[in-house]
């Protein structure tokens, strides 16, 4: 199960990546009040709270 975890963890832990790339440019371009910013930051969030589910299972099994 832990091989699993690993995979899902590294594959998250990219798309964070991109999406912190994606996020800074964007409010580079268009202002950290905007709302395709906004959205994206919340996309990020929703992302960092499964990285972190994974990893309290993974510490758990």
């Amino acid at each position: 199960m832990k091989v699993k975890t690993m995979g899902k963890k590294t594959l998250t832990l990219k798309q964070i990546n991109s999406k912190k790339r994606e996020m800074y440019n964007m409010a580079k371009h268009y202002g950290l009040v905007h709302p395709s910013v906004v959205a994206c930051s919340q996309e990020l969030d929703r992302l960092l709270n499964k990285y972190q589910g994974i990893h309290q299972y993974d510490h758990v099994v």
